[in-house]
């Protein structure tokens, strides 16, 4: 008996399925300063350091509290969560998508993979719609205070991701069977069963490899500010960009289902090419 065929939407999420960093809406007021200056600081430092520029924020946003004597806290950051301003239809996307799947005999799966930080997405209004976010953390001492960075995820790193959705190995400190050889058919998602969505430029490694290894790769963008998407499709690393619209009847809702059609197809050709195989019977 053939299992549905599993396909794997993954996300970007600051710029992504939020309106701005997720770093902006709260916690960087709460220290009293800008957006822009928090940024200029962070990118000062990774400059002066030689850091990488997401361990250089992490860092800063410890140095900032401490200064402040405004300790970073778990249960704080997910608070944060609640705070976040999304794209429209959002809220309601997980649903229709996994809809769309259930007609057409497929199991979607959802994953964040992002440079932002894993407690305030747990936090937001859906973080309880992803298989696994791959973002930043840090690691909590005693009184369940920030005091180092647990996990960077910065912009080549995310596509350890996507190896670990392709082959099943979903735990970050699973690394030997994460580097094990594993047969194409004995892989969990086929990377033809992969659609990465992404705003921008951090995003280009892993569109880049889902694209060229037969998923499809969707760069968005806010209204009216697509120029980072056309210089993206004109250079080849993704196959479609469209506004950051998820309600519905939108263009990403007509590419996602469309895709979705398409790996459907691929995938009832595949069964049938192993039957006639002798596979798996």
């Amino acid at each position: 008996m053939e299992t549905r065929p599993t396909i794997a939407i993954m996300y970007d999420f600051d710029k992504t399925l939020t309106t701005r960093d997720m770093q902006e809406y709260t916690f960087i007021p709460k220290l009293g300063l800008s957006s822009s200056a928090f940024w200029q600081k962070a990118n000062a430092l990774a400059r002066k350091q030689g850091m990488d520029s997401i361990l250089a924020y992490m860092k800063l946003m410890l140095d900032e509290s401490k200064k402040q004597a405004k300790p970073i806290r778990r249960n704080d950051f997910v608070a944060l969560g609640q705070e976040l301003e999304f794209f429209p239809g959002v809220l309601g996307w997980f649903s229709f998508v996994n809809e769309l799947g259930a007609k057409r005999n497929l199991c979607i799966e959802h994953y964040i993979i992002s440079s932002g930080l894993k407690e305030i997405i747990e936090g937001s209004a859906i973080g309880g719609e992803f298989c696994r976010i791959y973002a930043c953390e840090y690691l909590y001492d005693e009184n369940g205070v920030a005091v180092w960075p647990k996990l960077s995820v910065n912009y080549t790193a995310k596509t350890q991701f996507l190896f670990r959705i392709n082959k099943g190995v979903l735990d970050v400190y699973e690394d030997q069977a994460l580097n094990a050889y594993t047969a194409d058919s004995e892989r969990s998602v086929p990377f033809r069963n992969m659609i990465y969505i992404g705003d921008g430029l951090t995003d280009v490694p892993c569109m880049k490899l889902v694209k060229q290894n037969g998923g499809k790769s969707i760069a968005v963008h806010a209204k009216g500010k697509e120029e980072i998407s056309r210089r993206l499709m004109a250079e080849g690393r993704i196959n479609f960009y469209t506004e950051a619209d998820y309600t519905p009847g939108s263009e990403l809702s007509f590419l996602v289902e469309t895709s979705l059609d398409e790996m459907c197809s691929q995938n009832i050709l595949q069964a049938y090419q192993r039957r006639m195989r002798g596979e798996g019977q």
